[in-house]
């Protein structure tokens, strides 16, 4: 059985084809999907859809590269995090790929909002489900900065812990995020013929720190690239990710599960 450990059910092109797509998720033994949130505004939208489904959970956050959103407080996203079905902060992180004429000092409004997500992933013992796209230096050193990372944690609060989906970095990058304790999860993009450097991240990355996502409904894996994705083409990347590595894919399928349920433990109730 697999699980989507990131997904955009509440998305226009996916959310009026649910029951299809619950449907197509059952027959691809997809048993669960996480669903992501992007802004506060759609968070009652997600959160609907995990307490509507038994198979589905959700998040709550505001992704680094929406602009004149409603911005997240520490409060608030503790608050929104304590409702069923809640099982994680994000997704979150930095996103320079669009800056355009600014300069990276003109995104501090981007590395505030981020640290706010951490803050609040600390106290609520929440993983944090980060986003990073031309930004993996910045990423990388607010997450040592804000501390609670890593083997020992710090303070009196839990130790941090978290994926960065949709991997699309460099191997030195991956080997950052797992000293840091992070999970590297992998999308539609692990099966396209030219992404020969995430095969080099996908081989290096130890299976017990893999999950796997479909990002839906963007990025859908071959054979159905360019279509709309769904969380029942998540096995596509398994079986991807078993050939770079030379396993079965039921041994992929199964440690790709227990290692979503392990990051996010409120997803295994049930």
């Amino acid at each position: 059985m697999f699980i989507d450990s990131h997904c955009h059910l509440n998305f226009t092109e996916l959310r009026t084809q649910l029951p299809e797509i619950l449907q197509a998720m059952q027959q691809a033994q997809v048993e669960r999907a996480l669903c992501i949130c992007t802004t506060l505004e759609e968070f009652d939208s997600v959160h609907q859809l995990a307490v509507s489904h038994d198979r589905l959970w959700a998040t709550v956050g505001v992704h680094p590269d929406n602009e004149g959103v409603r911005e997240p407080s520490v409060d608030e996203l503790i608050e929104l995090s304590q409702r069923p079905r809640v099982v994680g902060i994000g997704e979150t992180g930095l996103d320079y790929y669009r800056l355009g004429e600014r300069s990276l000092g003109d995104m501090e409004w981007q590395r505030e909002r981020f640290r706010r997500h951490i803050r609040a992933a600390r106290q609520t013992d929440l993983p944090l489900v980060i986003h990073t796209r031309s930004a993996s230096d910045d990423t990388l050193a607010i997450l040592r900065e804000e501390g609670g990372f890593g083997p020992q944690g710090a303070g009196d609060l839990p130790q941090s812990r978290g994926v960065f989906h949709c991997f699309t970095e460099s191997v030195a990058v991956a080997r950052a995020a797992l000293e840091l304790g992070f999970y590297i999860s992998f999308s539609g993009i692990l099966t396209f013929k030219n992404a020969t450097d995430l095969h080099e991240v996908a081989r290096f990355v130890p299976l017990d720190r893999c999950l796997i996502e479909t990002d839906s409904p963007y990025l859908a894996p071959v054979p159905y690239r360019g279509k709309t994705n769904t969380p029942a083409y998540v096995p596509h990347v398994a079986q991807k990710l078993a050939e770079l590595k030379g396993l079965p894919l039921e041994q992929v399928a199964a440690a790709t599960r227990a290692n979503t349920l392990a990051l996010f433990q409120g997803m295994a109730a049930s």
